[in-house]
């Protein structure tokens, strides 16, 4: 075997070997997860995820209410961020002057880099009380006056709760978002772009109907990658959400997440159920986690699909 055959052998073979690893780590957490959680399962059941109870002082658990507060937190952050991203992200490669491109740029690199906990902390002392002192009267006196939604906006004005969760993170994930959407946006060839501005268009449909289309799957990606973060974040959520073990229809009241329960209470936690029970959190919260990545790689293959019929 030549000198160039045994190099690209081993080449193919380091590779392999890398690739090969990533599948080995994601079987071990899922292993251990499923170790570490399976006292409570075989104790509670599927209802586990259906119970609402959580009591480590009478070992009564049930991860609905950590799941709801997830949920809910991380779509309010994906529909406060995914359009203001967009926007960063179009400004910055379509309509931003040449000299403010790069400053700009790399200051929305920057905030990506901040740690969670300055914001928890900035959103507990800075943003919370400034929130309920003039953004939840608003809300209560104006769409807390809405027969159907007012419930969400009804309650105690503390400026801590799952809307102040979500805000925040919303903060946190549109630098994550916006970075990968305007690397994206930058591949798109100028001659497209050329082409439909030379037929017309405004910049608002060259990024509608040239700009989007061509990127769809890192724009996918990018979200993604923003709801990844949204649904594992920690110290932020910790610091704002309440960390109040009750469901409520209100997004003024407190709440927790899974991964504020396991923040605020994995130390501390002696019991063995009450151990099996938060491994058993964060097995779910890996679950969802790769439901919804299941979810996005679907939606871009039947949107493939549809585009090779028409």
């Amino acid at each position: 075997m030549s000198a160039r055959r045994r190099q690209d052998f081993l080449f193919h073979r380091t590779t392999g070997l890398f690739a090969a690893s990533v599948l080995v780590i994601l079987a071990g957490i899922i292993a251990s997860l499923t170790i570490g959680a399976w006292p409570a399962l075989r104790e509670f059941g599927p209802g586990f995820v259906t119970r609402v109870e959580w009591d480590p002082v009478n070992e009564q658990f049930g991860a609905m209410i950590a799941i709801g507060g997830t949920l809910a937190t991380s779509f309010i952050a994906l529909a406060v961020a995914v359009p203001i991203s967009f926007g960063v992200a179009l400004f910055l490669t379509e309509i931003c002057p040449a000299w403010l491109r790069r400053p700009l740029g790399t200051a929305v690199e920057l905030l990506a880099g901040v740690p969670s906990i300055i914001y928890g902390m900035w959103g507990f002392f800075v943003f919370a009380p400034l929130f309920a002192d003039y953004v939840q009267p608003l809300l209560a006196s104006t769409l807390g006056q809405v027969p159907v939604i007012g419930k969400l906006f009804a309650g105690s004005q503390t400026g801590l709760g799952i809307l102040t969760a979500g805000l925040i993170l919303s903060i946190m994930i549109i630098p994550f978002i916006a970075s990968v959407m305007r690397d994206v946006f930058t591949i798109v060839p100028a001659v497209l772009k050329e082409s439909a501005y030379g037929l017309g268009c405004t910049k608002w449909e060259v990024a509608c109907r040239v700009v989007l289309p061509y990127t769809r799957n890192g724009v996918v990606g990018g979200v993604m990658l923003g709801l990844g973060r949204a649904l594992g974040e920690t110290m932020a959520v910790t610091f704002v959400i309440g960390n109040a073990h009750r469901l409520s229809w209100s997004l003024f009241a407190a709440g927790s997440s899974i991964s504020s329960t396991l923040a605020n209470e994995f130390g501390e936690a002696e019991k063995a159920l009450h151990v099996a029970s938060l491994y058993a959190l964060g097995l779910i919260l890996f679950a969802i986690t790769f439901i919804v990545l299941c979810a996005a790689k679907l939606m871009l293959v039947r949107m493939q699909r549809r585009e090779g019929t028409a």
